[in-house]
């Protein structure tokens, strides 16, 4: 067994949509960055890879014309397939949103339930919560939104 730990940020962008796990806010500023810029579902995607060892986010979609605004719920799927290919199975997933806003308390299970799929894992196998800052760093001055995440990986065979 491997435990791997993940933990992305991105700035908000006004001209993009928010998509956190796979869900699309509507009116909610969205994140800058190459893809949609999904911040839990690259916290997750970088913790399987490096519980699997396999490089980093950047390493598998680094940016170019290829990933550019790619689906980062995508992202995870493909990362999913890295890792059966390398012979491991996701046991399970621990995130946490971190964000002053939008609310994510009632996203949650839609969000754990598109990790979920990307990953061939049953829902209860992933935990998405959320967490303010209560004002302090990046996120509690309502610049941006992060995400961390901790996953734990078996051989394919055990």
């Amino acid at each position: 067994m491997r435990v791997g730990f993940g933990f992305d940020a991105h700035g908000f962008d006004d001209s993009r949509d928010l998509v956190l796990g796979g869900v699309r806010f509507e009116g909610v500023p969205g994140l800058a960055g190459h893809s949609d810029a999904d911040v839990l579902s690259h916290a997750i995607a970088d913790a399987l890879l490096g519980a699997a060892r396999l490089g980093d986010l950047g390493d598998l979609f680094p940016n170019s014309d290829e990933w550019r605004d790619a689906s980062s719920i995508g992202l995870l799927e493909h990362t999913g397939g890295a890792l059966r290919r390398a012979g491991w199975r996701v046991v399970n997933i621990d995130a946490t949103v971190i964000a002053e806003r939008p609310k994510i308390g009632p996203h949650k299970a839609r969000m754990a339930s598109n990790i979920a799929t990307a990953l061939d894992l049953a829902v209860g196998d992933v935990s998405v919560k959320a967490t303010s800052t209560d004002g302090l760093g990046f996120a509690g001055r309502g610049e941006g939104i992060g995400a961390m995440a901790v996953v734990l990986v078996t051989r394919a065979n055990d």
